[in-house]
């Protein structure tokens, strides 16, 4: 079967080089047993390339499923890969068989791969190797012959140099790997897609198909298109229903395009502080945190300091707002305040008046001997050693009670199970 008839029966539209190389090596290992690895990033069409695999196949008359991975609980996702027996764990009040022993002699599609736990993954790593598998909560080894395709949008070489990913799964995963192009690497395809896609809409609602002007194709095509083919499908689609002109002028593609386009390039940071209300994570929300503390402790020390030199200022700080207070001492630098602190005269007993009206309280003195050498010291600013510092915290407060500790850190479960594990938190 040639390239063109399989794009015609599985509705795959382009012809760029990276496409038809993707297909043609689809259609070469689907004769074979092998285990394939799909990458690409997300709406790309990755499941399409499992689907092609499975029909040109000795399988295609057997089972087919596909399973994201990334959508089933990690409590549970060992039962739904390979069953459970009854009374294995809360809830199991029957037997139940997994999908390894249910697609028996069918090809099984294991979508976001990378998002699996890595108990699990030693369990598919068996499978692979030894065609065997054990229910949860039993002993009895089971055999059974599927075939597995996988995908993943992310680099699984990367995750298995962090720990995150087994790297004998990766490279037992990896047979043959194929590669699906991103759209913005196959631009000539999109204007074709874009066309194909307004038709369906069309017959769909019963309207005419808009068309593109030449300025507005040439926009559409240097559209990066983050969300790939599926964000171009919806974008025709908004334009099909709610387009008020049957050609698509750059002014009217404008409206539908988000606002900001997402910039791929790395970006020059010219400031250490994120703007205020603009934070992409928690680590950046905490190192804005961090950042005013220390810059408020730096404010602190200035003013003390300057009321030693000058008594004078004493009698007047009670009239003194925070914020007056604030802007008459600015921020100065660690050296500044060093040189301050410890200045190369000794520092002279001075009269310190109590803040307010205190007439008729004793005066105090500071000499030289109270005032300690002031020695200074390094305090860590590191992103994760705090966040490190405020899972433990929060996981000491609640009693390990991952839940709990979750909420009151302000993320969700599955988060803080992903950081424990990153940080190699154990259960406190």
């Amino acid at each position: 079967m040639d390239l063109q008839s399989i794009k015609n029966r599985f509705g795959i539209i382009g012809n760029s080089p990276s496409l038809n190389h993707a297909l043609d090596t689809a259609v070469q290992v689907a004769a074979t047993d092998l285990t394939v690895l799909i990458v690409g990033e997300s709406g790309v069409g990755k499941e399409v390339f499992s689907q092609i695999i499975h029909a040109l196949s000795a399988r295609k008359h057997n089972p087919f499923i596909a399973v994201n991975c990334g959508a089933i609980p990690e409590g549970t996702i060992d039962s739904e890969l390979f069953g459970h027996e009854k009374g294995a764990f809360t809830g199991a009040v029957d037997s139940r068989k997994g999908y390894f022993e249910t697609v028996n002699g069918g090809t099984i599609f294991l979508d976001e791969i990378g998002e699996m736990p890595l108990g699990t993954q030693a369990r598919l790593l068996r499978v692979l190797e030894t065609g065997e598998f054990i229910r949860v909560g039993s002993s009895k080894v089971q055999k059974t012959d599927v075939r597995v395709i996988a995908a993943t949008n992310r680099e699984l070489i990367d995750y298995a140099d962090k720990g995150k990913f087994r790297q004998d799964l990766y490279y037992r995963l990896s047979t043959v790997p194929i590669r699906v192009p991103s759209l913005r690497d196959r631009k000539e395809d999109i204007a074709l897609l874009f066309r194909k896609f307004v038709v369906d809409f069309s017959e769909r609602y019963k309207t005419t198909p808009v068309q593109l002007d030449e300025d507005a194709k040439n926009l559409l095509i240097n559209y990066s298109f983050p969300g790939n083919v599926r964000e171009l499908k919806n974008l025709a689609e908004q334009i099909s229903v709610l387009s008020n002109t049957q050609i698509v002028t750059p002014q009217v593609l404008r409206r539908f395009l988000p606002e900001k386009i997402m910039n791929r390039m790395p970006v020059l940071a010219t400031n250490n502080v994120p703007p205020a209300g603009d934070f992409s994570n928690e680590r950046e929300i905490l190192y804005k945190l961090f950042f005013d503390m220390k810059k408020d402790v730096t404010e602190l020390k200035k003013m003390f300091l300057e009321i030693l030199q000058n008594p004078s200022l004493a009698g007047h700080a009670a009239s003194f707002t925070r914020e007056s207070l604030l802007s008459d001492y600015p921020a100065v630098s660690p050296s500044e305040m060093h040189s301050a602190l410890v200045p190369q005269q000794p520092v002279q007993p001075a009269l310190i008046q109590p803040l307010g009206n205190v007439s008729g309280n004793p005066p105090v003195f500071i000499t030289d001997s109270d005032i300690h050498h002031h020695e200074e010291i390094e305090e860590s600013l590191n992103i994760m050693d705090k966040e490190k510092e405020l899972i433990i915290k929060a996981l000491k407060k609640h009693k390990s009670k991952r839940k709990d500790a979750a909420a009151d850190l302000g993320i969700s479960e599955r988060t803080l199970y992903r950081k424990l594990k990153e940080y190699d938190i154990d259960d406190l």
